[in-house]
């Protein structure tokens, strides 16, 4: 199957690739294009931006938590009737999981996907360094096909002419454009990164189209069209939710699904797999509606900012107690990092829903990392014994009240054996992000247990 695509990269984080990948994104669609989006790693704030710049969903392609093997397939799922495929990279070209060597960096996405690769690099305070930088990044792996350079935070012609001509002398990679230094794309950051598009909206729209004209103006459109139509063809079958997983046997679940700007981080596939599964999803908000949809009966409640917005939640006590009473009734629930602090009895001093009997907090500690964990009980979600690959990414902290019945289990770099989450017979809330692609069996589980109720 011949789908153009390129890789996003960049020698390190900060040197702006989100920028140029969206502005690339919504600069192609712009021409009528139907592009594509994706995304390195477990990030959930990009394909925010790249849905907007392209009007199809964000998707990551994270080779840690779904496999090697499943990189190919999901790409060519998640671009089915696109004509290209853009790809933004995480961190470094090279940095990928800790410890692991290439595994999940942007290089072995590239690598899998057979891509050629757009380093993108941050111009400021060098000239001609810049072709020792790029010549680097070309020759230290044979297999990634470094095959251009955008410029970034370009101060003046005669800066760019110095960039280009250290390029030619001494780097063999064509430049397919410079981007000026300008604030007038800037992006407001928080926390954990920058703000998500869903809290934005007129305001993210605009961002993102004045990234795109940005970049139209910048970029040299047709090379990059050309260097994406130079992939060779795919070969590995398009993922396929509907093989992964079986229909509920029982009654068709109706399954609560948060959304809107508290809890929007969410991996499009985890949908996707409970559908087949064969749920009806039913999407609500928790800031604003008072009551979960009609005929709910089990909770999905993903990632987000809860912190932010602690206040607005804790005066929705008609919610609350409607969740409170989903879970007095035995409906499945299942929450991860945003969600358990929802459900946990108090956020920042503010009351939530209680489900949990411990308080949650913003800290000055950032927790980040891969984990490989396994299910120490059975949950509406998963098997004891059960094995998934996630990541955690939080500034928050739980303490309970009492002894809590734990969810996962790994151990540290260091060898130290660690447990986390919260579980009882119908709940499962946790910090692990996961990507239900890579362990599809959460999906079947968790209809099915719906559906049994």
């Amino acid at each position: 199957m011949q789908l153009p695509r390129l890789v996003i990269a960049a020698p390190s984080s900060g040197a702006g690739k989100t920028t140029v990948a969206t502005g690339l994104m919504a600069a192609l669609t712009a021409r009528g294009l139907k592009v594509s989006p994706h995304k390195v790693g477990p990030d959930y704030i990009d394909p925010g931006y790249h849905g907007l710049a392209t009007g199809r969903p964000g998707r990551n392609l994270d080779a840690f938590m779904c496999g090697p093997e499943r990189i190919e397939p999901l790409l060519r799922h998640g671009a089915a009737g696109a004509d290209l495929a853009v790809v933004e990279g995480v961190m470094g070209m090279f940095d990928g999981a800790s410890g692991r060597g290439e595994l999940a960096s942007t290089a072995h996405v590239a690598k899998l996907l057979r891509a050629p690769v757009v380093l993108v690099v941050d111009g400021s305070s060098q000239s001609r360094s810049v072709a020792a930088l790029v010549h680097g990044f070309a020759s230290w792996d044979p297999e990634v096909r470094l095959a251009g350079v955008i410029l970034n935070r370009v101060a003046s012609d005669r800066h760019e002419e110095l960039l280009r001509e250290a390029l030619a002398e001494g780097a063999g990679v064509p430049v397919l454009g410079a981007v000026r230094r300008t604030a007038a794309v800037a992006t407001p950051s928080r926390h954990l990164g920058l703000v998500p598009a869903v809290e934005r909206s007129a305001e993210a729209l605009r961002a993102v189209r004045d990234m795109g004209e940005l970049i139209a103006a910048s970029v040299d459109l047709d090379a990059v069209l050309a260097l994406a139509r130079s992939a060779p063809p795919l070969t590995a079958a398009p993922w396929d939710p509907a093989a992964e997983v079986s229909p509920t046997a029982g009654p068709r679940p109706r399954i609560a699904l948060a959304a809107g700007p508290a809890f929007s981080f969410s991996y499009a596939e985890n949908a996707e797999l409970l559908t087949a599964a064969g749920a009806e999803l039913l999407p609500f908000d928790p800031l604003h509606d008072a009551a979960l949809p009609d005929g709910a009966s089990g909770l999905v409640i993903g990632g987000g900012f809860p912190e932010v917005y602690a206040a607005e939640l804790s005066e929705n006590a008609p919610l609350r107690t409607a969740i409170r009473e989903l879970a007095a009734r035995g409906g499945p629930i299942a929450a991860e990092c945003a969600g358990l602090l929802y459900l946990a009895r108090e956020l920042d001093g503010r009351e939530m829903c209680g489900l949990i009997d411990a308080e949650a907090a913003m800290t000055e500690r950032l927790t980040l990392g891969y984990r490989e964990a396994v299910a120490l009980h059975d949950s509406p979600l998963a098997q004891a014994g059960s094995r998934v690959r996630g990541h955690e990414f939080h500034r928050t902290a739980t303490t309970p009240a009492g002894s809590a019945t734990p969810a996962w289990g790994w151990r540290t770099p260091t060898g130290t054996p660690h447990t986390e989450g919260f579980t009882t017979p119908a709940l499962h809330a946790s910090y692990l992000h996961l990507h239900w692609a890579g362990a599809p069996q959460l999906a079947e589980r968790f209809a099915a247990a719906v559906s049994g109720r």
